[in-house]
């Protein structure tokens, strides 16, 4: 890995954050935005592998944590799992096909809203979930399908030109 994609994937991960704490808060829907760093961890594990994602998805996690959460590294495990799950789907699935990647994406925004029920409400023995799916999951999901459907080409089209870089650079010294 270059320096290139190490600061391509920093620069990322820090407009995601503010696109998901600022633009996309002042652009919810009945106080429901979407998530954006997921749309982010997804991609790059998708697109990358499973390291990629595992990293990514620590990163993106670690600053929710120290940003919003209550225990420093809740958010950090959970989206470091999903990043390095979806990563293994690389192997599977073609990342040029668009239908894939945001059905993907969806997926793991479900099992994360699913994952912080469970362990931020189910234990304390809030058993709403139904309320909860309806109000929050289900609508978090749908609004990060859409704005996934623009925001994964771009982050595909750019790692693709990194990609190309590469390759360029690397035919030079053979």
């Amino acid at each position: 890995m270059n320096i290139r994609r190490i600061l391509v994937n920093f620069i990322f991960i820090i407009v995601s954050f503010i696109l998901q704490t600022t633009l996309f808060r002042a652009l919810d829907f009945g106080g429901i935005a979407p998530n954006i760093l997921m749309i982010m961890t997804s991609s790059t594990a998708f697109i990358k592998g499973d390291k990629a994602g595992l990293l990514t998805g620590f990163f993106c996690g670690l600053l929710v944590d120290i940003f919003f959460g209550t225990y420093l590294g809740f958010y950090a495990l959970i989206y470091m799992y999903i990043g390095f799950i979806v990563g293994k789907l690389h192997i599977i699935f073609f990342s040029q096909n668009v239908a894939i990647p945001i059905l993907v994406i969806t997926i793991s925004d479900f099992v994360f809203g699913f994952i912080c029920y469970v362990l931020m409400f189910l234990f304390r023995t809030k058993f709403n979930i139904g309320y909860y799916m309806e109000t929050v999951i289900l609508p978090e999901v749908v609004y990060t399908a859409i704005v996934a459907i623009f925001i994964y080409p771009f982050i595909l089209r750019v790692n693709n030109s990194i990609d190309e870089k590469e390759q360029r650079s690397a035919k030079k010294f053979v």
